[in-house]
């Protein structure tokens, strides 16, 4: 842990993931295929249904990432991953129909505490920016569904792979225009800040069900329950 006036003094800019961290991914997309899979005739549980969707898409993610060659676009990984489930579930489907539900990461609504937390920090000065896994023209399509403008969107495919490579936070980096030690990583996801902190950034996890961050030299800096919180102790 660092002591949040060092992270108050050093930190000129926090960089934020986007799917889980500042909009609810879990939530948001459980609430659009509920209708479709009951349509359907499935009867399984929703919840279930989208966390096997996101544990696949993060899987073929990190492979696509490993095995090297042209990065693959994250629309493309998710209609991947929702074709894998659909046949892990028995539903009949359409590529039209996969290609709605992966669209629907484009509509996301934030945590009911983030705009909130984000607005507070900017009025203490600090850069706010995005760093996330999706395409570009996805992260510009979610701007109006989250209602707040950060400084910068940046697309992993700037750097060519998948966070939590390396190249994605050095590249982020490079595009703000600042040492990766003026910057404060924030995500929700334990792999995301490792990636982080193991290329040199310092990192703010957002615990938001109070789960264990696992056995890992690349500790966050900063445990947070939401950006309420966050806001608290950096102004």
């Amino acid at each position: 842990m660092t002591h949040p006036t060092v992270l108050r003094r050093e930190t000129q800019a926090l960089v934020f993931d986007q799917y889980g961290t500042i909009v609810d991914m879990q939530g948001g997309l459980v609430a659009a295929v509920t209708p479709f899979l009951r349509a359907k005739g499935w009867e399984g549980e929703p919840h279930r249904f989208v966390t096997w969707w996101r544990r696949t898409h993060f899987e073929n993610s990190m492979i696509d990432a490993l095995c090297g060659g042209d990065h693959t676009p994250y629309r493309e990984i998710g209609r991947r991953a929702v074709s894998f489930v659909m046949d892990r579930c028995g539903i009949d489907y359409t590529g039209d129909e996969v290609r709605r539900l992966v669209s629907e990461i484009e509509r996301l609504k934030p945590f009911p505490d983030v705009v909130a937390g984000l607005e507070r920090l900017r009025g203490a000065g600090y850069g706010l920016h995005i760093l996330s896994n999706g395409d570009p023209d996805m992260l510009e399509a979610a701007g109006p569904h989250i209602g707040f403008a950060f400084d910068s969107r940046i697309s992993v495919r700037e750097a060519g792979y998948f966070k939590p490579a390396w190249q994605t936070y050095a590249k982020a980096g490079e595009l703000i225009g600042l040492e990766r030690s003026a910057l404060l990583f924030v995500a929700s996801h334990a792999f995301d800040c490792v990636g982080a902190k193991s290329y040199g950034m310092r990192t703010a996890f957002i615990d938001r069900r109070a789960r264990p961050f696992g056995e890992t030299p690349h500790r966050p800096d900063l445990v947070v329950a939401d950006f309420k919180e966050l806001a608290e102790v950096m102004v």
